[in-house]
């Protein structure tokens, strides 16, 4: 039986949403929540597992959002882009005060301020202990930071993907307007594409499926729910192949 001291996995991929570092505040960057999502992440790097992050910027910016009135997608998708930069470097400094080493890499080239992203470095720092930050998404346009995040956990091998969010699970309808809203605990890819669940988007979970990727989405709001999920307890849901069972 797994316990708290029992890690589930031994390299895992955490995405956190621009949208999660707001805080209370709505906009930019809360230190409070950078310290409360260092120490969640400080007590899984405690148990001697690998972790690496992706991070979004819809807290600064978001590049759909833009598009849609008007800003040309491809140039909207660079400044989103830089603005994970931001947060990747905002949390990279808040790891570091809580005696995490961490590495920030990123899809565009931007010596100055971090790494390129080159898969043997980023394992290699992973096996030295380092938490990497992958930034800058995938470097392409049309392409979400979840995406990003699939793509990632599938090049560095991650025992899992790690969503973390606001609401503690997948949900058969919307749970802010439905109040008969169920949470789901487990679910296959394809009944998540099916149902056009709100999860990840298509392109990520098709890249989780077909490389069968587990997906595990949680409310990151809740003390302690990270280790709970590296340490395999029953929380959120996960996303997984139908085969597995439940």
């Amino acid at each position: 039986m797994t316990t708290m001291s029992s890690p589930k996995y031994k390299r895992v991929l955490v995405k956190l949403s621009g949208e999660v570092l707001t805080g209370d505040q709505g906009f930019g960057i809360s230190p409070e929540m950078l310290n409360y999502l260092s120490e969640e992440i400080r007590s899984v790097y405690d148990l001697g597992i690998q972790i690496a992050l992706v991070v979004g910027g819809g807290n600064i910016f978001r590049g759909v959002a833009a598009a849609s009135y008007g800003m040309d997608r491809t140039s909207a998708d660079h400044i989103g882009m830089l603005a994970t930069v931001i947060n990747s470097i905002a949390l990279q400094d808040a790891l570091e005060k809580k005696g995490i080493q961490t590495r920030v890499q990123t899809a565009i080239e931007m010596s100055a301020v971090a790494e390129p992203y080159i898969l043997r470095r980023a394992t290699r720092h992973l096996e030295k202990g380092r938490t990497v930050i992958f930034a800058a998404g995938t470097g392409n346009p049309y392409f979400t930071t979840d995406t990003a995040a699939a793509l990632r956990a599938q090049e560095i091998r991650a025992d899992v993907l790690i969503k973390a969010t606001k609401v503690d699970g997948v949900y058969d309808a919307d749970p802010a307007t439905d109040p008969h809203a169920k949470k789901i605990d487990s679910i296959s890819y394809l009944e998540v594409l099916r149902r056009q669940l709100k999860v990840m988007d298509s392109t990520a979970i098709s890249l989780a499926m077909d490389n069968r990727l587990p997906v595990v989405v949680f409310n990151l709001k809740v003390k302690g729910n990270l280790r709970r999920v590296v340490c395999g307890e029953n929380v959120g849901t996960c996303v997984k192949e139908a085969s597995e069972g439940d």
